[in-house]
């Protein structure tokens, strides 16, 4: 699970009370806790159910790492890509990534507190201004601009925790005037939030063949800035509180 920042990683590492310890790769510095196991545990990525004679099956605990990967798209990717490509090479690939954290939310559909999961994720500012408009980088012939995570863990992630679906952008400059939140609207009629690092995350997915997921809690509404009216203690309360969710919704949608 990739945050940008470590207050972001240590409200989901609040959601999984087990202890964790600390891993360092090149380019990147993991926080590997678990998600519990147990007789009645069906956690996501679980191995396999271990019978003793007499004893209810029990699952492995599902390990889960944690990285404060860095704020924007390329920090992100970078850091996510450079932890991807070591558990690979350890021949223990990762089943899914994250992408997690606060974030700002477009009026009336995401407000303040509320989460919303990412059915896709969109770069809203990749590709070139003309004379008739932006326009994004697959008008000019190259790469992509939307990943789309698995619909059937977009829509359990959002059954678990009671979050909103639609599409999160990924920004490299944070929305300030409402003529900026204007335009986006215009441009991305179902975004409900956006952030700085999602886009970057799902491309170094992407790259290994890992499905993706984003998911963020909104601290303040996109349009102009005004610091008095963000709720990041109550975003990143959200946040610990979904993901507390998260466990049994990702092994549901593991056994579909």
């Amino acid at each position: 699970m990739a945050t940008a920042v470590p207050a972001e990683r240590d409200a989901v590492a609040r959601a999984f009370p087990e202890p964790g310890e600390e891993v360092r790769l090149p380019g990147a510095v993991l926080f590997r806790t678990t998600a519990g196991a147990g007789p009645s545990d069906t956690t996501a990525g679980a191995g396999p159910s271990d019978t003793t004679a007499g004893a209810a099956p029990r699952r492995t605990a599902a390990v889960i790492d944690l990285l404060a990967a860095g704020v924007g798209p390329a920090r992100a990717a970078a850091a996510t890509g450079a932890a991807l490509t070591a558990a690979a090479l350890a021949g223990t690939p990762y089943d899914l990534v994250v992408s997690a954290g606060i974030g700002g939310g477009f009026a009336p559909g995401a407000p303040l507190g509320s989460l919303v999961v990412a059915d896709a994720i969109t770069v809203a500012d990749l590709g070139a201004e003309t004379a008739d408009g932006f326009l994004p980088v697959t008008e000019l012939g190259f790469g992509t601009v939307t990943h789309r995570p698995p619909e059937s863990l977009v829509r359990a992630v959002a059954e678990a925790t009671g979050a909103r679906t639609g599409s999160v952008l990924t920004v490299s400059t944070v929305t300030g005037t409402a003529a900026r939140a204007a335009t986006l609207r215009v441009r991305h009629p179902r975004a409900l939030a956006e952030g700085m690092e999602g886009f970057g995350v799902a491309e170094a997915a992407d790259a290994q063949g890992v499905p993706v997921l984003e998911v963020r809690a909104i601290s303040n509404p996109v349009g102009p800035r005004d610091r008095a009216a963000w709720r990041i203690g109550d975003a990143l309360a959200a946040l610990t509180a979904a993901f507390g969710k998260f466990a049994p919704a990702l092994e549901s949608w593991k056994s579909v």
